[in-house]
C-alpha cells in the first residue's frame, strides 16, 4: 500500500516553520467529531491542514509549531488513552506514543490545552492561524490572548498580530511530492476502475443508486474508506443539475446516465466524470454533442503544460464549446461574440478546472493579483469541460434532438517538467471505446 513517511510529515512542518518570521507561533486545529444525531456522529474526516502537516486521523487534536524553542518546536495536544472509549470506539495513540509515531517533539492531553497553550503564546510576537473555520476554537485563542494582554502591566507580552496561516500552508499543498503524486495515482486509479465498473453494470431500469452502489463497492474492496464527494449519477436530464446528488431515479434506455465520481484514498482524493448510454449505444445526436465535449476535453488538456497559465485549458475548452455548438445549430451568432458576453454560459455554466490534492477542490491560489498562475510541475488539476442542455433550453430555438442531455467529460491531469500526464486515461471516453467496453460485459 502506498504512503506517506512521517519524516516527510517532518519535512512540512519543517518548511513551514522556515517560512515563518522570528518570534511567531502557528496553531493549527484538527477537527471535532459532528453529531448526527442523538450519540451517533458522521463518520470523522480529519481536518485538510492538520492532516497535511501530521497524517494523524483522531479528533480532537492540535498541532503548535514554536520554531526555535528549546524545549522543543512541534507540539501535539491530543487524546488520553481511555480504555473505555477505546472499546467503543477503537484504539488512541495517546500523547506518549505520539511523539515517536509521529515524529513531533512533544505531546500533551488535549485536556491541558488551557494550561499549556496560553503559555506558548506569551511573548510570541506572531500568530499565524486560519480564522474562521473553527469559531469554538477561534474564541479560546483570542480569550487566551486577552488574559495575557491582561497582564501587560505585570511584563507579559501578548503576541502583536494574527496572520493567515493558509497564505503559507495552501501553498506549499499546491505542489504535489513524489510520494503525494503515487498517492494520487491509486486514489485516480480506484476511481477509474470504479467508473469501468459503472460502464459495465448499468442496464435499463436500474435505479442511479444502485449505480452508485457499484462505485461505492470498487471504492471500498480496493482500499478507499469513502467517496471523495457525493457522487453524481444523474440519468437523462438529471444529468443537467451540475450537483445533482438525489440518485432515486430509474435509467431508461435511450437516455445518457452521467456520473460524476472519485474515491478517497490515504486522504487524496480522485475526481472523474465520463457519460455513457444507458443501453450502451450513442445516439446520433448524443453523439453529436458528445464529441464536441470531447474535443474541447482535449483541447484542454493539450494546454496543460508548464509555461500556460491556469486559465488556459478553460479557454480553449470554451472555444471549442461554442463553435461546436454553433455549428449544431444551437447557439447563433460570432464565436468571439459570443464569448464575450456570456451568451454561451446557458449551455457551459461552469469553469473547466479545479486543482486536487486532499480536497476534492483543493486549495492553491489560481491568480495572482489579475493575473492568472503560470501551470507549474507538481499541480494537480481536473479538465471538466460540460454541455447542458435542459428541457427549458427549447425555448432558445434548440433542435428537440438535443433537448434533455447533460454531458460532462472530467480528467485528472498532472503538471509534469514536459506537459502532463493524464491520471485517468484508463478510462475509456471515446464513443467506440465506450460502445465496445459496454458491450463486452
Amino acid at each position: 500500500m502506498v504512503s506517506i513517511s512521517s519524516s516527510e510529515y517532518a519535512r512540512r512542518r519543517r518548511r513551514l516553520m522556515n517560512e515563518m518570521e522570528p518570534g511567531s507561533i502557528a496553531v493549527i486545529p484538527g477537527a471535532t467529531q459532528q453529531r448526527r444525531n442523538r450519540d451517533i456522529f458522521y463518520p470523522f474526516r480529519q481536518d485538510s491542514d492538520f492532516y497535511y502537516l501530521t497524517g494523524f486521523c483522531e479528533p480532537d487534536a492540535l498541532l503548535v509549531l514554536v520554531p526555535l524553542r528549546e524545549q522543543g518546536e512541534s507540539i501535539l495536544f491530543c487524546r488520553e488513552k481511555d480504555p473505555k472509549l477505546e472499546q467503543r470506539d477503537g484504539a488512541i495513540l495517546g500523547p506518549e506514543a505520539a511523539i515517536a509515531h509521529i515524529g513531533v517533539d512533544d505531546a500533551f492531553p488535549v485536556a491541558d490545552e488551557d494550561e499549556i497553550l496560553p503559555g506558548l503564546l506569551e511573548s510570541r510576537h506572531r500568530i499565524y492561524m486560519t480564522m474562521g473555520e473553527y469559531p469554538a476554537f477561534d474564541a479560546r485563542v483570542l480569550s487566551y490572548v486577552a488574559h495575557i494582554r491582561g497582564r501587560e502591566s505585570g511584563g507579559a507580552q501578548p503576541p502583536g498580530e494574527f496572520v493567515s496561516l493558509k497564505h503559507l500552508l495552501h501553498e506549499h499543498r499546491l505542489y504535489k511530492s513524489a510520494a503525494e503524486i503515487q498517492v494520487m495515482r491509486q486514489a485516480v486509479e480506484i476511481s477509474a476502475n470504479a467508473h469501468l465498473r459503472a460502464m459495465q453494470s448499468v442496464r435499463p431500469g436500474m435505479l442511479e443508486s444502485e449505480l452508485e452502489a457499484e462505485l461505492v463497492y470498487e471504492f471500498m474492496r480496493s482500499g478507499a474508506v469513502a467517496a471523495a464527494y457525493p457522487s453524481i449519477v444523474g440519468g437523462g436530464e438529471n444529468a443537467c443539475v451540475l450537483h445533482y446528488v438525489n440518485n432515486n431515479c430509474a435509467l431508461t434506455a435511450g437516455e445518457l446516465v452521467l456520473i460524476d465520481a472519485g474515491c478517497e484514498y490515504q486522504h487524496y482524493a480522485g475526481d472523474i466524470t465520463r457519460t455513457f448510454p444507458v443501453n450502451g449505444h450513442y445516439s446520433a445526436a448524443q453523439k453529436e454533442i458528445y464529441d464536441v465535449v470531447l474535443a474541447a476535453n482535449l483541447a484542454a488538456i493539450e494546454l496543460c503544460r508548464p509555461g500556460e497559465h491556469f486559465n488556459a485549458p478553460h479557454e480553449a475548452a470554451v472555444n471549442v464549446m461554442v463553435q461546436g455548438l454553433i455549428e449544431l445549430g444551437i447557439l447563433h451568432g460570432d464565436a468571439d461574440q459570443l464569448i464575450a458576453d456570456g451568451s454561451y454560459l446557458v449551455f457551459c455554466p461552469h469553469k473547466s478546472s479545479h486543482w486536487l490534492g486532499i480536497d476534492v477542490h483543493d486549495v492553491g491560489d489560481y491568480r495572482f493579483h489579475d493575473a492568472w498562475r503560470p501551470l507549474e510541475p507538481g499541480m494537480v488539476l481536473t479538465i471538466e469541460p460540460g454541455i447542458y442542455i435542459p428541457s427549458g433550453a427549447a425555448s432558445a430555438n434548440v433542435p428537440e434532438q438535443y433537448i434533455g442531455m447533460g454531458i460532462r467529460i472530467e480528467d485528472d491531469v498532472l503538471i509534469t517538467d514536459n506537459g502532463c500526464d493524464v491520471l485517468s486515461k484508463s478510462v475509456a471516453k471515446e464513443t467506440s471505446a465506450i460502445e465496445q467496453l459496454m458491450q463486452a460485459q
